[in-house]
């Protein structure tokens, strides 16, 4: 039996299907175009100054009591870094990180050593003890002794405390003594230079209060370099922390990505040589432990690939953000292909809509570029089992959404409402009618707890643009595809929209206009709140 095209044809069919997929595998071409980077701020055969190195892989976490690495472990990461930095910069010396120093003597590295603290008093004398025993022992490796990394922005002692310690370890050891925390805190406790050889100030200008894009970050960093020094004159400054993440979720205009990422990174040493001054990049190898502290994020700081044995990126030549695009447009072409089959089994015997293949093509396109889009970012979002399960369902959503909307078009099927698919006895029971349904009502479900999430707690929250506008999309078209209801106003989808309009307007203040990501993420809440407000109870 024929399906149903524009006059019953397969061949308008396949067309519009081969347009669909050839404008997909172009979107995925554009995007996975490589960006080209500024010329390489080392010279030939030149090394990084410094590099913030934790050995800590898969499930390991330090804050973990009884983590410990193994020597061969921490070996195997310096072999690697040897051949990149002269130098790596440790923030502790529990959990097997005090085997660093003799390793790292073997491989010809320094050190800027670290020792951790905190507001557990027996905690840092332990830690303070191993330090000023390590200095001793390898005084030809370890360049600096850092006495602390941000214990005042985290509030877990005092300045005057602080101070005391330094000083203690810095009358015990023959190298210079530091302390390390963002610059704003140098700027508040400027006393502390009295304690220090030097000052380390971090600058991190993706976790500023004003996020600044990765074009603005070397710049960002020589004001702030120079401001902290007309507050600490008599002092070198130290930049102890730059770097930039190559996944994650915007922060107004701060986009995550490999080629920002390297941006920022290259254009920043390229500083430190003109204006002669010391930067430590953070960091070696991405941190998956940090995710629980930093959101998705936290996880991606690494410049280099433990897999590759090499730098995630050269500092010349070309990037690309979406290196693997060709299985992304793949993936989205394949699910285009379901879409079509979906409204060609759906859509037999009937008489098709007007231009039905066009429409198809429509509600196809942006749904599976941005499922690709959703594969990508499935690893990178999820964060323990809630997570893992929070971004499957929204996948799935993205997946089955443009199917059974495609199904639903060729079929003249309406979106059911809540109450026809829960609450009636002579509501929805066929499979397309319930497949529709359920689709809906998990994309509504996850939508509300997204938006809520990031009008109540959203510093550390990812930001699922691609999957809930991939479906909610669909559903859009479908819903400009068949004439509207007549009933009451549906009073659960009327309070979903209303939930999701007032945060989407929220959530665009509080993100800002330069967080595309976000205004994307608003578009499609907003479009599924027109969705939800459409909604009409049959009479009665």
């Amino acid at each position: 039996m024929a399906g149903p095209a524009d006059g019953n044809s397969i061949a308008s069919a396949l067309a519009h299907y081969a347009l669909t997929a050839l404008a997909i595998g172009i979107a995925w071409w554009w995007l996975g175009r490589p960006v080209q980077l500024p010329p390489s701020p080392l010279a030939s055969g030149a090394k990084l100054y410094c590099v913030s190195y934790a050995p800590f892989r898969g499930n390991q976490d330090p804050l973990v009591p009884g983590t410990r690495v193994s020597a061969a472990q921490i070996d195997e990461d310096l072999t690697l870094l040897s051949r990149y930095t002269d130098c790596i910069r440790t923030y502790s010396n529990a959990n097997g990180l005090d085997q660093i120093p003799a390793i790292a003597q073997r491989h010809g590295l320094k050190m800027l050593m670290g020792l951790w603290l905190a507001n557990n008093a027996e905690l840092n004398r332990q830690q303070i003890a191993t330090a000023i025993d390590l200095a001793k022992k390898y005084p030809d490796v370890i360049r600096a002794v850092v006495v602390g990394n941000e214990v005042l922005l985290r509030g877990e002692l005092s300045a005057t405390d602080l101070g005391a310690i330094i000083r203690e370890v810095k009358s015990k050891v023959s190298m210079p003594v530091t302390y390390a925390d963002v610059w704003e805190f140098w700027l508040r406790y400027s006393d502390l230079q009295n304690a220090v050889d030097f000052a380390t100030i971090h600058i991190l200008p993706y976790w500023e209060d004003f996020p600044l894009p990765a074009s603005a970050a070397a710049a960002h960093v020589d004001a702030i370099r120079k401001k902290v020094a007309a507050a600490i004159p008599n002092k070198e400054i130290v930049i102890g922390e730059v770097g930039w993440p190559s996944a994650g979720r915007m922060r107004e205009s701060a986009r995550p990505s490999p080629s920002n990422q390297a941006l920022v990174i290259s254009e920043t040493l390229a500083l430190a040589q003109r204006e002669n001054f010391r930067v430590n990049v953070i960091e070696a190898f991405n941190q998956p432990w940090k995710r629980a502290l930093e959101g998705a994020t936290g996880r991606y700081w690494g410049i280099f690939d433990r897999g590759t044995q090499a730098p995630k990126f050269s500092f010349s030549g070309f990037v690309s953000n979406h290196p693997h695009w060709r299985g992304r447009a793949a993936a989205g072409i394949l699910l285009a292909g379901f879409a079509f089959a979906g409204a060609w089994v759906a859509g037999r015997g009937k008489n098709p809509p007007p231009l039905l293949w066009a429409r198809i093509a429509v509600m196809a396109f942006l749904p599976c570029v941005l499922f690709g889009w959703t594969l990508e970012t499935i690893p990178v979002d999820s964060i323990g089992i809630g997570g893992w399960v929070r971004m499957l369902a929204f996948a799935a959503a993205a997946g089955v959404a443009p199917i059974v909307c495609a199904a639903a078009c060729a079929a003249g099927r309406t979106l059911p409402t809540l109450s026809a698919l829960l609450g009636r006895p002579d509501g929805v029971h066929d499979g397309l009618g319930v497949a529709l349904g359920v689709a809906f009502i998990a994309l509504t479900l996850l939508s509300v707890e997204t938006a809520l999430g990031l009008v109540f707690d959203p510093r550390y929250r990812d930001i699922p643009f691609a999957p809930q506008s991939a479906a909610a999309f669909a559903f859009l078209v479908l819903m400009v595809s068949t004439s509207r209801p007549a009933g009451q106003r549906a009073v659960a989808e009327t309070l979903a929209a209303a939930v999701l309009a007032i945060s989407a307007v929220y959530i665009a203040i509080n993100e800002t206009f330069a967080n595309w990501q976000a205004i994307w993420l608003c578009a499609g809440l907003i479009g599924l709140a027109l969705i939800l407000a459409r909604a009409r109870d049959a009479p009665g």
